[in-house]
């Protein structure tokens, strides 16, 4: 990535062909290592209920979490663009509602754009927080705010029913103003068949690779969150067993005094410790 990734190189990278890069990060360390390694987007989930909090799902995520971590993340952040998650419930309760809280993410947290789950019933929200001047990523297929609609984590749109109703709300949501859509877990065919008729790009997660970018939660595919491993990640690393190894090499060594060493401590004249001695 030269420069910075902005919404309009959302646009011109779906022109150019080109596959946008997006990953999770829910700190400033993390942020920073995505931004230098040249990540497109960072998208600030409220997957970090999960991954970051141990909720069981997303739909305990406040605005105040995702407002302490997203400012986290925009401190670390000079290249990326930055996207917000509007949490459960935070873009239900009418359109004015929704702007403000879409608002407290930029203004307050310092991301560059926010995310919605949902197509047709949020329309109008979307409609609403574009209007604002707020950039809006859509997110359909599995969203995991309904979760409990869905009776669990699974894929979506395998139905013609659920293919058309998939369909329909991605062309509304270009309608609506979003610059990409997030399709989370949908069939491979389905969510390439979405794209190809999209002007605005798409960011599978789970939906293949005939999306216009993926996106994949960083805990998981650093082998950081072990609770479970989601069939659509990939693990890039496996962090959790190295980090184990290490705290137990650390444990191991304060207990046989072998840390700290006088390499890792600092130093006093003997004539203090002496006057000290003295004194007593």
């Amino acid at each position: 990535m030269n420069g910075k990734f902005t919404v309009s190189s959302y646009r011109q990278a779906k022109r150019d062909g080109r596959k946008i890069t997006m990953l999770t990060a829910y700190d400033y360390p993390t942020a920073k290592i995505l931004d230098e390694a040249g990540v497109d987007s960072i998208l600030v989930g409220d997957s970090l209920g999960m991954v970051v909090l141990g909720y069981e799902d997303t739909t305990r995520v406040t605005m105040e979490d995702m407002l302490h971590h997203i400012k986290a993340v925009a401190r670390g952040t000079k290249n990326a663009l930055v996207v917000g998650d509007m949490p459960f419930l935070s873009y239900h309760l009418g359109r004015h509602e929704s702007v403000r809280n879409a608002g407290r993410l930029m203004n307050e947290g310092g991301c560059k754009a926010v995310k919605l789950e949902g197509g047709q019933e949020i329309q109008d929200d979307v409609k609403a927080i574009v209007n604002a001047g707020i950039p809006v990523m859509g997110h359909l297929g599995y969203t995991p705010q309904s979760v409990n609609l869905f009776g669990g984590h699974k894929a979506q749109g395998k139905s013609l029913e659920t293919a058309r109703r998939i369909y329909r709300d991605a062309l509304l949501l270009q309608q609506a103003g979003v610059f990409a859509i997030v399709l989370e877990c949908v069939p491979y065919k389905l969510a390439s068949f979405i794209s190809s008729r999209l002007d605005v790009p798409t960011i599978g997660i789970g939906s293949g690779a005939g999306c216009d970018g993926q996106v994949l939660v960083t805990p998981d595919m650093l082998g950081i969150f072990r609770d479970f491993s989601p069939k659509h990640s990939k693990k890039y690393v496996d962090m959790g067993s190295a980090m184990e190894q290490a705290v137990k090499a650390y444990i191991s060594e304060v207990r046989d005094c072998a840390f700290p060493t006088e390499k890792n401590s600092f130093t006093v004249e003997d004539e203090i410790i002496n006057q000290l001695k003295n004194e007593n």
